[in-house]
């Protein structure tokens, strides 16, 4: 057995007795305590959850999976329908990994129209004076009007998969003039990126870069690096523009060369490193799977090809053997030292559900060859 799979055959372990502890709620993270705090669908995680779920029936085919995992789908149809915290951008993220998902995996036509409609939710975060897709807050938000988050480019294949089953031009031309807006301000020229950057609301100009959760305006907070590897190689599969795999190259090679010696990242590039110093497991596994999506476009004599493939293989063997909780009989969680926000005080050493999807989402990509649910299959 492979040490992929053995991890893989682990966490679904740990799922399957999650599937009981959890009910009806969602994790989200935990504090300290290795319990995932649960809520009612109410943030912006809770696709996560539906996505294991979805994962762990595609690779065992256990009706117990499909089960819970089309359950979570009906939560989600209710909470579209009540538009309970919905104005954010993370709709791609609740919503790729539940419906979406079920329709990649089912051809289900009630789970393809909730897709649609939650790609048009989003399309209410578009802003015509920025031309952006506002991340948070209600428009005109004297704050966060004119804000892009680094985030928002792992939302976007909603909007290119309402594309192609609509024909509709305006989901892909919105996708991809937030995807370019975000590659002209979000990444700077040493290939590190922003996690935000704010625009003048009115004339569309640009501000200044800025920060949520990093260590300061200025560094380099590793999760968002992370989602930019991975979201500006989706861009690359949606739009076929080669400067997307080429920025999604550039962050992956940046967060490569700054691995520190156990090759799982701090939780921002710049921020001191101290016996205290939190790490980000969540990032590291989002970078990897980001990493595998890059592999998939790059040609055998690729120069680039090498280091990418050792940077997942590293990375991975780190995660599975230093910060699983392979054998951990009541483990809620697949992996430990996750960090929600160091800055924010919240959650900063502990679970994350995010950080468990996308380790899951690696090793399967790893073992089997299974992607999630951000494109469909060829």
């Amino acid at each position: 057995m492979t040490m992929w799979k053995q991890a893989i055959e682990d966490a679904l372990r740990v799922v399957r007795a999650d599937i009981a502890r959890f009910g009806d709620q969602f994790p989200h993270v935990s504090n300290g305590d290795r319990v995932y705090q649960l809520n009612n669908n109410t943030d912006w995680t809770e696709g996560f959850w539906s996505g294991m779920l979805w994962l762990s029936y595609e690779y065992s085919g256990d009706e117990a999976f499909r089960e819970a995992a089309a359950k979570t789908v009906g939560n989600f149809r209710r909470r579209l329908e009540n538009r309970t915290n919905l104005d954010h951008h993370d709709i791609g993220f609740l919503y790729s990994l539940s419906a979406k998902a079920q329709w990649i995996i089912e051809k289900d036509e009630a789970a393809k129209k909730l897709t649609l409609e939650a790609a048009d939710v989003l399309l209410e975060r578009w802003r015509e004076k920025t031309q952006i897709l506002q991340a948070w807050g209600r428009k005109d938000d004297p704050e966060n009007g004119g804000r892009i988050i680094i985030d928002c480019m792992m939302n976007l294949p909603l909007l290119h998969w309402a594309y192609k089953h609509t024909g509709d031009e305006k989901y892909r031309q919105i996708a991809a003039t937030h995807s370019d807006k975000s590659r002209r301000f979000l990444v700077r020229g040493d290939d590190s990126s922003y996690h935000t950057f704010y625009f003048d609301q009115e004339t569309g100009d640009s501000l200044r870069g800025g920060t949520a959760q990093g260590y300061r305006d200025g560094s380099t907070w590793t999760r968002g690096q992370a989602w930019g590897i991975y979201g500006f190689a989706l861009a690359y599969r949606y739009l076929g523009q080669p400067e997307y795999l080429e920025t999604a190259k550039r962050l992956a090679r940046y967060f490569i060369e700054r691995f520190p010696e156990d090759d799982v990242v701090y939780w921002d590039f710049d921020a001191p490193v101290t016996p205290e110093t939190k790490r980000d497991s969540s990032a590291s596994a989002i970078a990897a799977a980001g990493m595998l999506e890059i592999l998939g476009f790059l040609s055998a004599d690729d120069p680039d090809r090498a280091m990418l493939q050792d940077a997942v293989e590293r990375s991975m063997t780190s995660l599975v053997k230093n910060y699983s909780t392979i054998g951990e009989e009541d483990a809620q969680g697949l992996l430990k030292r996750g960090s929600y926000s160091v800055r924010g005080g919240a959650a900063p050493d502990d679970y994350v559900i995010w950080g468990d999807y996308f380790y899951l989402e690696t090793l399967l990509r790893l073992e089997k060859g299974l992607t999630g649910y951000w494109y469909e299959r060829d």
